[in-house]
């Protein structure tokens, strides 16, 4: 059995999807959500082997959602929509496939079949690039979409990642490697990123190792690993 996440805002279409899947023997739903925030979270909890991802929802798209994820161990998205002038842009942003509303079953008997065929070949290598435009986080009671240029660190600890802005400290559910692919922050430590535009000192400490302080008197800890790294780019070696 493939174990499957369906993520779309429509009720009715989320569980009319939800029920073809039942039927066709190959599926376990391991669960659902009403918007990409559930979605992250679920993908990264539960990890699911495939999503069935609608396109248009609120806040953040399914494209949006798709950027957001790790390539190294992201699942297979196949994106579910009514709009099909969205179908090149997809495969652009390498979903496995797409479905358009109302899904027919002859054509997601195909979709499996193929899905298939492929989770048997584990060599398909998402190669997403996209920045990202918005990070979304949560903190005190409320969903918020934070943009990379507002962040001055990130760093993660056993309880998630954390962001750290000059108002604000909220937690996401993006991991410090998409963090770092996707966004301008650079990382310092194994555990913190920051963004270059917010180092206004770095001291030099004993057995290699520094301190950054921040534009707002953040400090972050430089480790030897990433400290000549850090030098080269402010021309200090």
């Amino acid at each position: 059995m493939i174990k499957a996440l369906v993520i779309d805002d429509e009720p009715y279409a989320r569980e009319e999807l939800m029920e073809l899947l039942h039927d066709s023997g190959d599926i376990e739903i391991i669960g659902s959500g009403a918007n990409a925030i559930e979605g992250l979270k679920m993908i990264n909890l539960l990890k699911p082997e495939v999503v069935f991802l609608d396109i248009q929802m609120p806040q953040i798209t399914g494209i949006e959602l798709l950027s957001m994820l790790d390539p190294d161990t992201m699942p297979k998205i196949v994106f579910v929509t009514a709009y099909d002038d969205y179908a090149i842009k997809a495969f652009e942003d390498n979903a496995f496939d797409y479905l358009l509303k109302p899904v027919e079953p002859t054509r997601l008997a195909k979709t499996l079949a193929k899905l298939k065929r492929e989770l048997r070949q584990p060599d398909y290598t998402p190669l997403i690039s996209e920045m990202l435009e918005l990070i979304p986080c949560s903190g005190h009671n409320r969903i918020l979409l934070l943009s990379p240029t507002d962040i001055e660190l990130a760093h993660s600890d056993l309880s998630g990642v954390h962001i750290v802005t000059k108002d604000t400290k909220a937690t996401t559910q993006l991991t410090l490697k998409v963090l770092e692919e996707k966004t301008p922050l650079i990382r310092c430590h194994r555990q913190y990123l920051v963004h270059p535009q917010a180092i206004r000192e770095i001291k030099l400490l004993d057995n290699g190792l520094a301190e950054i302080t921040t534009q707002h008197g953040q400090q972050v800890p430089v480790s030897r690993r990433y400290l000549k790294e850090i030098k080269d780019r402010y021309g200090l070696s």
